[in-house]
């Protein structure tokens, strides 16, 4: 079974910054790609960015382009996402996700804490 795990997650006010990360470990798996998505009562599950394991070819949201930036640890199996400018609409509940081929994330963290004060 492979497991990941989020970490980073936080309080900060608003134009701050988080950098979260996410470590993937357990039965080897092929790693075709890596995510990032949200999550608020208000809402449902959002995308934020994600990144081809294989080109390094990132991803992002209309809501987080040129504030977020992801990147990767391949040795690690890691994803990282560094926040920038933080709004308070940025707060949720931020799941890391793993996709083992195209199309299909099947592994899933618990989930980390943003809260952006205003």
């Amino acid at each position: 079974q492979m497991h990941v795990v989020e970490t980073g997650g936080g309080l900060v006010q608003a134009g701050g910054s988080l950098r979260l990360s996410c470590a993937a470990s357990g039965r080897t798996v092929s790693i075709f790609a890596m995510g990032w998505f949200r999550q608020t009562p208000e809402k449902d599950r959002e995308f934020v960015s994600a990144i081809n394991w294989g080109s390094d070819i990132t991803y992002y949201s209309d809501a987080v382009r040129g504030r977020f930036t992801i990147s990767r640890d391949v040795a690690e199996n890691t994803v990282y996402l560094q926040m920038n400018s933080l709004k308070p609409d940025d707060t949720a509940v931020y799941y890391c996700a793993l996709a083992s081929s195209i199309g299909r994330y099947d592994y899933w963290g618990q989930g980390t804490q943003v809260t952006v004060s205003s």
